[in-house]
């Protein structure tokens, strides 16, 4: 059964989607079947794309939208948000 799941994330002060933190976030949603898009500053960007998320230029404060679709959508959703939530620069 596929689910569509969609969450809202804010990123935590002084986190910026940049190198190390981006690779976290896109190495978490590459473990996962769905297929995960995420947006912020009016772009959107497969998540599982490195210079796509990079390209979002999401920086500290920046809301994240986070769309998963499919069997493990939720469960994505989760680990992305443990994921930024755990970052530390």
């Amino acid at each position: 059964m596929l689910a569509n799941s969609e969450a809202t994330m804010t990123l935590p002060d002084g986190v910026a989607l940049h190198a190390r933190p981006a690779a976290l976030f896109v190495r978490t949603a590459m473990r996962f079947r769905s297929k995960i898009m995420v947006a912020a500053n009016g772009r959107e960007a497969d998540a599982k794309s490195i210079l796509s998320v990079l390209g979002l230029g999401a920086t500290a404060g920046t809301t994240l939208l986070v769309r998963a679709d499919g069997e493990d959508a939720a469960a994505a959703l989760d680990a992305l948000a443990e994921t930024l939530a755990g970052v530390v620069e």
